[in-house]
């Protein structure tokens, strides 16, 4: 991956995201915080287009790689590019789990699972709050 190396990483500190943020954003963002199920404003968002981190505005999903898991958040079965995102053990609250984070500025995006669709078997579970979205 040797792509991945050239992303221009963001680095901010505490007061620049706060400053940046609105405060639910940086709670899910910056402290691994969690929308609840069924109430983010992109999950039945169904517009062509692409959703982007609402930290750095990097492109990481498209609205074609999107489904309708049942989950309550707002999936995917593949990112934009193997590059755009990073995915890193998560062992909190007493679960294993695949944590998401954008490659770009590190922000908590959601949890990677392997339940999706074919052809990946991925679902990419993600906050509504650390997305954003523009249409095509």
């Amino acid at each position: 991956m040797a792509e991945a190396e050239n992303v221009e990483k963001i680095y901010k500190t505490e007061e620049e995201w706060r400053a940046l943020l609105t405060p639910e954003q940086f709670h899910v963002m910056r402290e691994k915080g969690t929308d609840r199920p069924f109430a983010g404003a992109l999950l039945n968002n169904h517009e062509d287009g692409v959703y982007h981190c609402a930290g750095c505005d990097a492109p990481l999903f498209t609205s074609d790689k999107k489904f309708e898991s049942g989950s309550g958040w707002p999936s995917f079965w593949l990112p934009v590019s193997a590059e755009a995102i990073e995915a890193h053990e998560d062992n909190s609250l007493g679960m294993q789990r695949i944590e998401v984070t954008c490659r770009r500025c590190g922000a908590h995006l959601g949890h990677l699972f392997p339940d999706g669709p074919k052809p990946t078997g991925l679902r990419y579970c993600l906050n509504s709050t650390s997305l954003g979205f523009r249409k095509q």
